[in-house]
């Protein structure tokens, strides 16, 4: 699908974490603010992404992610979005935490290694942009 296919991105503002809670833990309140959040529950687990100041320190976290966002709105039908993205930055041997909404995705990324994924990623034609 993307061959040719120029993605655009955008780098969010602020410091993100994942972090880990038990599979039978609550809904947990301070997961649900800021620009990006997300909690997914899984069979062991639930897990969470949201900005770094929310996670409270008893909680299993790791801090430091920057998250990068593909403008959408993508259509279900397409294939290989994540794809074009994920291969430069697995080229460039820079780890990744995805995410997906209705409307698009989000590549989190160590903010140490943000130079090199969107170095990595304008190589491979793709624009980054403030908006």
């Amino acid at each position: 699908m993307t061959g040719a296919r120029r993605l655009i991105l955008s780098v969010l503002e602020g410091e993100f974490a994942v972090a880990q809670m038990a599979a039978e833990a609550s809904l947990p309140l301070w997961a649900a603010r800021g620009v990006l959040w997300a909690v997914v529950g899984a069979p062991g687990e639930v897990s969470v992404v949201t900005g770094a100041a929310n996670v409270p320190a008893d909680v299993r976290a790791e801090g430091g992610w920057t998250a990068l966002r593909l403008h959408g709105p993508i259509p279900f039908e397409l294939t290989g979005i994540l794809a074009a993205i994920l291969d430069p930055l697995r080229d460039a041997g820079v780890g990744i935490f995805a995410l997906s909404t209705f409307d698009t995705d989000y590549v989190l990324v160590k903010a140490d290694r943000l130079t090199d994924a969107l170095a990595a990623l304008r190589q491979a034609g793709h624009e980054i942009t403030d908006a």
